[in-house]
């Protein structure tokens, strides 16, 4: 599969790029993707739809990038110097409120990604494989440190059973995941398929 490269031609402050990316969120969050459209985003962020597409390339892209623009920490930045106290760590920053919205915001394109394959190339690209990638850093950290061996056949499994308790809670307990259900969860699940 192609890369989707964008070419960043003209010059957007941080500030402007943060406050476009958050229009597109609550775009989403209002309308969902579908219905989600650059006019909209232009007359929400008094942008003109040229400039949105020179800097961005596509509707997939802005989403993406508004996504991972939203996300509160970087996975591989975290070490606090065991496997537990990591995946701690990467819980407590994100705060039930964010997690609520967020959930509700992934609810809504799970089924955009299907129909829609620009989307789910964009957001592996620039979401699903950086977290992977930050997570492995995390994993391999915990491999040195002799927390986890390296033939765990649970290893290849971890990011599903992690994104699968985010997408399952709120279909099982009709509630988005919280601090308190990931934690638990991190410690009666996660750790011990890993052997920690």
């Amino acid at each position: 599969m192609a890369k989707c490269v964008v070419s960043r031609r003209s010059r957007i402050t941080p500030e402007r790029e943060a406050e476009l990316y958050e229009a597109v969120l609550g775009l989403l969050r209002d309308v969902g993707y579908d219905a989600l459209t650059m006019d909209a985003v232009a007359g929400r962020t008094r942008s003109s739809k040229a400039t949105l597409y020179r800097q961005w390339g596509s509707k997939p892209q802005l989403v993406a990038r508004a996504l991972r623009h939203g996300k509160p920490v970087d996975v591989s930045e975290i070490d606090t110097g065991s496997l537990r106290g990591d995946f701690h760590e990467i819980v407590a920053r994100s705060d039930d409120a964010r997690m609520e919205r967020d959930s509700a915001l992934l609810r809504g394109l799970a089924r955009a990604v299907h129909e829609n394959p620009d989307l789910l190339q964009a957001l592996r690209e620039l979401l699903i494989e950086p977290e992977m990638t930050g997570l492995d850093v995390v994993v391999q950290r915990a491999i040195d440190r002799g927390e986890v061996a390296a033939d765990n056949p649970a290893l290849k499994y971890m990011s599903h059973m992690l994104v699968g308790a985010f997408i399952a809670h709120p279909l099982i307990q009709d509630r988005s995941p919280d601090q308190a259900f990931l934690g638990d969860y991190i410690d009666s699940v996660v750790l011990p398929a890993l052997g920690v």
